[in-house]
């Protein structure tokens, strides 16, 4: 294939990435959104198969059909409450092709170069193998916390801020030298030791509940990798894509921090991690427990119903009785719509991609900033798996762990039935005071029983 025509596929191909994020941007053109990537993609690796300088075809076919034969096994095999950890996993992925991009591209290219053109070559495998070390790393401590391999609470070393900058500082420095010395390979080996050590920490440093903000921002930073492998492989394909990948992973944190009330820059410094401390001395009272027929007897009497999912949902896989349940109440004539907290679960979007799945309409999924108001109005409010995210301690109480977080007012409706297995904390390990409000009632249990035996009793 000629120069031109792959140059013109590689645009082809760029156009199909950014529609697919277009598409990706909303429900309901999802769909179309995944049917572009995967065009671009297939697209994409034509041409560069296609491309003269490639080479050694029959082995990059060989890993490329040992690549597809395991994922397809992983899509057939991983649950929707297992895509967190599998996603941070990946990103990992792509830190550690970044780094071997790197040291190949070190070896192999860097001698044949001269004066600003080695400068220019020698920063881009510099930080193409940082950013990929430290992607690498801290994708797999994410992948622990989600996994629960290791513990989710933040990891609280004495002078850990001051550590980050000192590790910064020092590959700022080994970088200068790295040039100068025109490629020396002991700053190059070093600084990939600090960035493998540095990765580990910043995303150790990070308290569990915060993992979502996480996985988007590793997200980011693989995104940034590739754009890195990109510069060192002289593809601007992978350049572009990169880019689209670090940018929007880097907006989607903007976000959802706004949503935490989280710092942006602290998030990049993996600075917002918090000691969680439980006050096991508070007194908050009693809780109430309920039936789920008492609960369908509730629900019958509503005029309107607001649903709240969170992670115990998706583990219990609760979603397609839940949908039943809704339109049993629609057919009652209920006014029945879901609240979506923006890192409700473990990924962003978990709880609407769960929703989607279930089909549930579109436009009675609404966002947090979309229904906070009409929780007042609200017969009944049924929180199924969610507990972080409808804690009113992130407002009401100062020195919480979560305080100024913005959460779902779920206790300003008239009823609060809340769907638990245990009185234990959620994720981010801080007690919940929703459960002992004098309009709110417990019903314990697996989720998805709990709500068949409601479906049962409305039928």
């Amino acid at each position: 294939m000629s120069e031109g025509m792959i140059t013109a596929a590689y645009i082809l191909a760029a156009l199909c990435f950014i529609l697919s994020l277009a598409g990706l941007s909303k429900q309901e053109t999802a769909q179309s959104g995944n049917w572009f990537g995967i065009t671009g993609m297939t697209i994409a690796l034509i041409a560069t198969l296609a491309a003269a300088q490639t080479s050694a075809l029959w082995i990059i076919l060989a890993c490329m059909l040992v690549g597809a034969m395991i994922g397809l096994h992983l899509a057939k095999k991983v649950e929707m409450t297992q895509m967190p950890e599998l996603v941070a996993i990946l990103h990992s992925f792509v830190g550690l092709a970044a780094v071997l991009v790197g040291y190949n591209s070190f070896f192999d290219h860097t001698s044949g170069l001269r004066g600003a053109e080695l400068n220019i070559h020698l920063v881009e495998v510099f930080l193409g193998i940082f950013i990929g070390a430290v992607t690498f790393t801290g994708s797999i401590v994410a992948f622990a916390k989600l996994r629960g391999l290791v513990n989710s609470a933040a990891l609280m070393l004495p002078h850990r801020h001051k550590m980050n900058l000192i590790a910064g500082i020092i590959c700022f420095a080994l970088m200068i030298y790295f040039i100068v010395a025109k490629g020396a390979f002991g700053p190059l080996w070093l600084m990939t030791i600090i960035a493998l050590v540095f990765g580990w920490h910043l995303v150790a440093s990070i308290g569990g509940a915060d993992m979502p903000v996480v996985v988007s921002m590793l997200n980011s930073y693989s995104g940034w990798a590739a754009a890195a492998a990109g510069f060192m492989l002289g593809n601007d394909l992978l350049i572009i894509t990169g880019a689209l990948v670090g940018s929007s992973g880097a907006i989607l944190s903007y976000i959802m921090c706004k949503a935490m009330n989280r710092s942006f820059i602290s998030v990049i410094a993996g600075g917002f991690g918090t000691e969680v401390i439980v006050d096991g001395d508070t007194d908050y009272g009693d809780y109430i427990e309920t039936t789920a027929q008492a609960v369908a007897d509730s629900l019958s009497q509503a005029k309107s119903v607001i649903i709240t999912p969170g992670y115990g949902m998706a583990v219990a896989q609760a979603q397609y009785p839940v949908f039943e349940m809704t339109q049993a109440l629609k057919a009652k004539g209920v006014n029945v719509r879901f609240a979506i907290h923006p890192v409700a679960g473990r990924l962003p979007g978990h709880m609407n991609v769960l929703l989607a799945e279930a089909k549930v309409p579109y436009d009675i999924v609404l966002g947090m900033d979309e229904i906070n108001d009409d929780f007042s109005k609200t017969d009944v409010v049924l929180v199924i798996g969610a507990n972080d995210t409808v804690n009113p301690a992130a407002s009401e109480d100062p020195n919480s762990p979560i305080a100024g977080m913005p959460v779902l007012k779920v206790w300003n409706a008239r009823q609060v039935i809340v769907f638990k297995r245990s009185m234990n904390t959620g994720y981010a390990g801080v007690q919940n005071p929703l459960f002992f409000k004098e309009n709110t009632q417990m019903l314990f249990g697996d989720a998805k029983a709990s709500v068949d035996a409601i479906n049962h009793a409305l039928s």
